[in-house]
């Protein structure tokens, strides 16, 4: 499964978060369609983490929610411009003797991907985790950052 975070690009309409947020808790709630021989059969096999997107003048932050997955088990690459996000939560071990009534919680692997604007700088991106967050710096170029220009009084 494949979900894309483009917030740079245009006609971002108002109503196009709500659509993808109605798209997935309908996806959470009935899951993935797959053929069977006898029809279909619905089962949620993999997750997609929620990440937040943030701009400043100098860098472009990613934190994406990882719980529960090792930090050195997350692959981070840029490439043409777009920085992806990929990675398992692997199924805890099965202890004998316990009864599971429900299970929530998503294993497998996920993706995600997020487009970045002009003047990213690829070639200096970091991360960092903490508390479950994997938190990823973009920098941006010099060029790319705002220049301030003073204004004189004219005498």
């Amino acid at each position: 499964m494949t979900t894309e975070l483009t917030p740079w690009a245009p006609g971002f309409g108002l109503m196009e978060p709500f659509r993808k947020e109605m798209e997935d808790v309908m996806e959470r709630f009935f899951g993935h369609e797959t053929g069977n021989g006898f029809g279909k059969l619905v089962a949620a096999r993999s997750w997609a983490p929620r990440i937040d997107v943030e701009e400043t003048d100098k860098e472009i932050l990613v934190k994406a929610d990882l719980p529960g997955v090792d930090p050195r088990a997350v692959e981070i690459a840029v490439q043409n411009g777009v920085l992806t996000v990929r990675g398992e939560r692997k199924e805890e071990k099965e202890e004998k003797g316990k009864n599971c009534h429900r299970t929530e919680r998503f294993t497998g692997s996920f993706y995600r991907a997020v487009v970045l604007p002009p003047g990213a700088d690829a070639e200096k991106v970091s991360a960092t985790s903490a508390n479950g967050v994997v938190t990823i710096t973009v920098p941006k170029r010099a060029e790319a950052q705002p220049k301030k220009i003073v204004v004189t009084p004219k005498v």
